[in-house]
């Protein structure tokens, strides 16, 4: 694009030649004559300085200037900006206008305060063009495109395209990147000229880190990875290693691969020197520089970067209180994606969590949700929180921040000391939101309701309809196996459970033969190591290993780690016989991945399954890991299972 942008303004300089208006896409009915573009000959730009490269430069308001015929934007008094070199704005005041810039809630508010503007740098002006693309950008098109037909607007984008030989570097490239943001025509000559500006100062080789990043993310935006720059740009990035690099470099470096400049993989040594640097400066990063960084390595699929992560998530615990909602969430996303939690770190979300819960935005609130309901984090100071605020909020939410804020309850087993609140608005929610729910998503709010022993039997027989059935299913596939086991466990609660139900049933078809199922189930995989223990015990306390069955899959669906057949009067069968079955007895050897972490709390699934086991009748004995740890030697195993199979027996009469 350089070479072209070259050409083209080539062709601008020759007389007679036409040039394409500053905004929009170009036609034979949207061009101006050059003649028009140019500077009014009674108010002429004076540079008062040698002409030549600069080493500042600013914008000065000329409140006098008339738009007779210079721009030809309106017919009436244009707002004007020119060059100035003798009297640059101070630091201060350039931090004083961009405090006012951030300020700002509205485009109208950014041109109020350019009009009031006595002098502007180039990185100023630039700054303003960036504050109207953070009001006005919206996906990949601006609310109100109106808003670069504005004299200001349009004033200062024809000064900067007169000017750009006269820009500082930073500026320079600060203004090509607001021009990607306001989705200008690339082939406007504002952002031809800066293209050009720009290749000849890469090719000086004069360039920050910083000005190369943002020129690189500029040139991104305008022809994406392929570009011909974009490659220059990276060579002289790598030419100065991260080593030394700032804070602020470094994470614009990420930025840039982040954006695209890594596609393909190509940078990952690159990236390997920058994690070590990163490890390095991760003490004195603040809550912007953690939560950006986080997110990169998330974009940029840095799996490996493990230590660089725990370094991250150490340094998120100083700045809980102080990340914006914004940063919270990619925050807990990222913790999320990589599987890390740390302990300080949920005790300062313990802490933060019931300030913000009735203020911070709904997603950042649900992402919390989210976050302690994957680690298995049963917080009860955060949960109950939550739970008061969905009360008085959930109207506000969507369909879907609804669901992910009730999953987290019911795969916890907790009910929070307003339940009855909290599943009334769920409920509520259903009624008059119900068509508005994805499929799968409803699905997943009504199984884990039941969880909870919260039985939405109004909506179950909604569910099992064949409509919604078949809009359960993805196109041209075959319907997902956790789908089918939701639906297999929801219908049996609502029979065993519900037993004045008399809605439609669910189709054998859409019911599965077992809930323990690989890559998605709804039971958790026995403990190996500790069913070796209990197994050993079973086998001295009944006298051989034929006395009980392992892994049993019963007809509901259910595995059982360890079932023992009784006989009527109370004697063990051995595990192959049928006849003169009188009771079964249903060992749950519970280990650490069945509780809520730091908790003796059975997940949602897991008391789920007892539960039924018991309707169906089976004498479930559960032999929790946080007991069966205290047991010194197998004498006192013994003993213990022989107490808990057996309360009421003496003597070992079997």
């Amino acid at each position: 694009m350089a070479l072209k942008a070259a050409q083209r303004l080539h062709s601008l300089g020759r007389a007679g030649r036409y040039i394409p208006r500053l905004f929009g896409n170009i036609s034979q009915g949207d061009v101006c004559c050059a003649s028009e573009l140019r500077i009014a000959a009674d108010r002429p730009i004076h540079h008062n300085c040698v002409l030549g490269r600069m080493g500042f430069s600013t914008i000065t308001r000329d409140p006098s200037f008339l738009a007779s015929g210079s721009v030809g934007l309106h017919k009436g008094s244009v707002f004007r900006f020119r060059l100035t070199q003798l009297h640059p704005p101070p630091e201060a005041e350039e931090r004083l206008f961009g405090k006012r810039l951030a300020g700002c809630s509205s485009s109208r508010q950014v041109l109020r305060l350019l009009r009031h503007a006595e002098t502007l740098s180039d990185v100023m002006a630039a700054g303003a063009l960036h504050r109207v693309a953070d009001l006005e950008q919206e996906g990949c098109s601006l609310r109100d495109p109106g808003v670069l037909e504005k004299d200001e607007v349009r004033s200062l984008c024809f000064q900067l395209e007169q000017d750009s030989g006269r820009l500082t570097d930073g500026g320079l490239v600060s203004a090509l990147m607001a021009c990607t943001r306001l989705f200008l025509d690339p082939w406007s000559t504002l952002v031809v000229r800066l293209v050009a500006e720009s290749q000849e100062r890469l090719d000086r080789g004069q360039m920050s880190v910083g000005e190369l990043c943002t020129l690189g993310r500029a040139l991104l935006a305008l022809e994406g990875p392929g570009c011909g720059m974009l490659g220059q740009v990276m060579q002289q990035v790598q030419r100065r290693g991260p080593a030394a690099w700032s804070l602020a470099e470094l994470l614009g470096v990420y930025r840039l691969l982040q954006d695209g400049a890594a596609e393909g993989g190509h940078q990952q040594a690159l990236l390997h020197g920058m994690h070590a640097h990163a490890l390095t400066l991760a003490p004195r990063m603040d809550a912007a520089a953690v939560s950006g960084l986080l997110g990169a390595l998330v974009a940029l699929e840095q799996s490996n970067a493990t230590p660089l992560v725990m370094a991250l998530c150490r340094q998120a615990v100083r700045h809980v209180g102080g990340f914006t909602d914004d940063q919270l969430s990619l925050v807990l996303g990222v913790l999320m994606h990589f599987g890390h939690g740390d302990v300080h770190f949920v005790a300062a979300m313990e802490r933060h969590v019931p300030r913000v819960a009735f203020t911070a935005r709904p997603e950042t609130v649900t992402r919390v949700a989210q976050y302690f309901g994957q680690r298995n984090i049963l917080s009860r100071p955060v949960f109950d929180a939550l739970a008061e605020s969905f009360v008085y909020r959930a109207d506000d939410y969507d369909t879907g921040q609804v669901a992910r804020q009730i999953l987290p309850l019911g795969k916890l087993g907790y009910l929070p000391p307003n339940a009855g609140e909290v599943f009334g608005k769920v409920e509520g929610i259903l009624h008059t939101r119900f068509s508005q729910f994805q499929p799968r998503t409803l699905l997943s709010l009504l199984h884990a309701c039941t969880l909870v022993e919260r039985f939405p039997v109004n909506f179950v027989s909604k569910v099992f309809k064949s409509y919604f059935l078949q809009e359960l299913q993805e196109p041209g596939t075959a319907m997902d196996r956790l789908v089918l086991a939701q639906l297999t466990q929801l219908y049996m609660t609502v029979k065993l459970e519900c037993p004045f139900y008399g809605g439609p049933i669910l189709l054998p078809k859409y019911r599965v033969k077992s809930f323990l199922m690989p890559g998605g189930s709804l039971e958790t995989l026995v403990d190996v190591q500790l069913y070796n223990h209990v197994r050993s015990g079973l086998v001295t306390l009944l006298g051989a290993r034929t006395y009980f069955a392992s892994k049993v899959l019963t007809p509901y669906c259910y595995t059982l780690d360890v079932e023992i057949k009784l006989d009527e009067e109370g004697y063990v069968l051995p595990a192959s016989h049928n006849d003169y079955v009188h009771k079964r007895v249903a060992l749950c050897i519970d280990g650490h991945k069945r509780f809520t972490l730091s908790s003796r709390q059975l997940l949602g699934r897991e008391a789920t399954k007892q539960r039924h086991l018991r309707l169906l009748g089976y004498q479930v004995v559960q032999i929790p890991f946080h007991e069966f740890e205290k047991l010194k030697n197998q004498s006192e195993v013994v003993e213990y299972l022989h107490n808990k199979i057996f309360p009421k027996s003496y003597r070992l009469s079997w």
